[in-house]
């Protein structure tokens, strides 16, 4: 998409606001015509008042220029406020669609972009769009019209100075193109490397606890050091470029004005032209340098806009998961079975699949449990369930029915997840048990909250339902964060649930406690369990032993221990019926 491709794209977003966009086009035409009338009221004011001793325009002139400030005034405001409305709108219209697509994207492309770099995207590419719909088109509306004003006036006066002064456009214009293009290109170094910044302040807040831990504050001072010392080189690159850009506009532009001074002077001399007919010229010309150099400031800005518009449009053009998943069978259960076919799954980028050939059928309100070494494909194999990612290979059924042929929502509807890796919001305790279902009330969320064995707790807390837990639930134990997550599943109330390592990073009293709530959860759910505490799933109807992305061994707790295979021996070491290695 070439660069005028894209600065119409960002001018469509425009169209809901037409309306004051173009009372901003009619007020910078009149500010423009009357920046014109100050030029051409200098030559009546030098020929007139001092040269012609007119005491009548002595009165009318100084009110003809009060008349015409008052105006400008009153036009510039109204300029100045509509594409303030219209800019900002634009702004908050990009920036939302920009977040919804976000939402929309698919799990993998989350995985293979840092969150700092996506808020990037969210703020600081589109504030410097913003540039170019509001200040920028104003400034190339307001300024290009006053120009033309400019050159009306000084073609006026006489033509033949106008044709000397105008040689010096197509000069300024090439300087305006070179700078502008290196300028873009710098834009889009310096918007990657502000996502860097943002990624690094993300890292290091997410995990202050561990950087204190371990007392790396400065080693993190120092990585946060080399990426702002990378964007600050950057930035000390653009404004260089552009100081020079203004500088070869400024030489250019007294290079016009001192030929006009002597031409000018010589017509003067000669009475083919008389001082307020040069004056009122000299006085058109210099307002006239002034919106060009205003236009190299805008065009610069505009290049700027541009590569943060291109990175802004990239994201907006990726197909979403809804377009790529055409699915149109509503889940309304699990009938009969969920069955795995022959799924392999191989991440991109990546030489080693994380699961070949996997077959596994899943009846309606068994509990299967996963287990393996890390690595071995378990949180793959359950993230294929709810569509986060799509096999290489196979194929996965609910009821013989390809799973790619439900409703996306639909399919997600019906499937609840608790993992180890808790998400809550910086929300009221209501509102985090209550994002497991829209329009949940009062009395459904304590139910939620009792059966999760967290409604003594939550009223305990110093606002009860109504309390602040903070961002991730920091105010929060894990085991009450966990039970607030449990909590939400209930609400939510799935037919099929995934527990992904629920109660691994739990103490045994809060573990107890976990245990007891997600035995309410899963009462006639269909329930697949990721477990690396063996003593947890050891009454699953099912285990499930996978090794390097496959299944080795599926049996009960007991046969699986019989059968003295990969499951004993994970069985032994966690339990230490063998060897453990001895440290001095």
């Amino acid at each position: 998409m070439s660069g005028l491709e894209r600065f119409k794209r960002l001018m469509s977003y425009v169209r809901p606001y037409r309306t004051r966009f173009a009372g901003a086009f009619v007020c910078s035409g009149l500010v423009a015509l009357l920046s014109g009338a100050y030029a051409w009221l200098a030559r009546p004011v030098l020929d007139d008042i001092f040269i012609q001793k007119d005491e009548r325009m002595l009165l009318v002139l100084p009110l003809a220029l009060l008349g015409v400030a008052t105006l400008k005034a009153v036009f510039s405001y109204g300029v100045g406020y509509l594409m303030a409305y219209v800019g900002n709108g634009v702004v908050a219209d990009i920036r939302q669609q920009l977040f919804q697509q976000l939402m929309r994207l698919s799990v993998g492309f989350h995985d293979a972009n840092t969150s700092g770099r996506l808020v990037s995207r969210v703020v600081n590419d589109v504030g410097m769009m913003a540039n170019a719909a509001s200040s920028v088109v104003k400034d190339i509306f307001q300024n290009g019209f006053t120009f033309l004003a400019m050159v009306g006036v000084i073609i006026y006066q006489n033509w033949r100075l106008a044709a000397i002064s105008l040689v010096v456009i197509p000069l300024s214009a090439l300087t305006m193109v070179r700078v502008g293009k290196r300028l873009k290109r710098l834009a889009t170094s310096g918007q990657e490397q502000m996502g860097d910044m943002a990624s690094t302040l993300q890292e290091t807040f997410a995990g202050i606890r561990v950087v204190k831990a371990f007392g790396r504050e400065e080693a993190e001072a120092e990585r946060f050091k080399a990426r702002n010392q990378t964007f600050l080189l950057t930035t000390l690159k653009s404004n260089q470029v552009w100081s020079l850009g203004h500088s070869h506009m400024e030489i250019i532009g007294v290079i016009g004005v001192a030929t006009i001074i002597w031409y000018g002077g010589y017509l003067v001399i000669h009475e083919e032209m008389t001082p307020g007919a040069f004056f009122s010229f000299m006085a058109a010309m210099f307002m006239a340098y002034t919106p060009i150099k205003k236009l190299s400031g805008a065009n610069n800005l505009i290049q700027q806009a541009l590569a943060a518009a291109e990175r802004v449009f990239d994201v907006l053009d990726l197909e979403t998961e809804q377009s790529q998943n055409r699915g149109t069978v509503p889940l309304a259960g699990i009938n009969r079975a969920i069955e795995f076919q022959g799924v392999s799954l191989r991440y991109e980028n990546q030489t080693v699949p994380a699961l070949t050939d996997v077959d596994l059928t899943i009846k309606p309100g068994e509990v299967v449990a996963l287990v393996g070494s890390s690595g071995s494909g378990k949180t793959t194999l359950v993230g294929l369930l709810p569509r986060f990612y799509e096999p290489t290979g196979g194929g996965i059924y609910i009821d013989g029915i390809p799973l790619t042929a439900y409703e996306l929502q639909s399919l997600r509807a019906h499937i609840g997840i608790v993992s180890q890796e808790i998400v809550l919001f910086d929300d009221t305790v209501r509102s985090n048990i209550a994002f497991g279902r829209t329009g949940a009330g009062q009395a459904d969320v304590e139910q939620a909250a009792k059966s999760a064995y967290a409604h003594d707790f939550i009223l305990r807390l110093p606002e009860g339902y109504d309390t602040i837990i903070g961002e991730r639930g920091l105010k929060l134990s894990g085991g009450e964060r966990q039970r607030l997550a449990i909590a939400r599943a209930i609400l939510r109330d799935p037919p099929i649930l995934i527990l992904d390592e629920a109660t691994s990073a739990l103490d045994t009293e809060s573990e107890r406690i976990v245990q007891l709530a997600l035995g309410n959860l899963m009462k006639n759910r269909t329930t697949l369990v990721i477990a690396h505490r063996l003593s947890t799933i050891q009454n699953a109807d099912r285990i499930i032993v996978l090794d390097r992305g496959a299944i080795v061994e599926v049996g009960s707790h007991d046969e699986l221990l019989r059968q003295g295979g990969a499951y004993h021996r994970l069985h032994a070491m966690q339990f230490q019926d063998v060897t453990s290695p001895h440290y001095s």
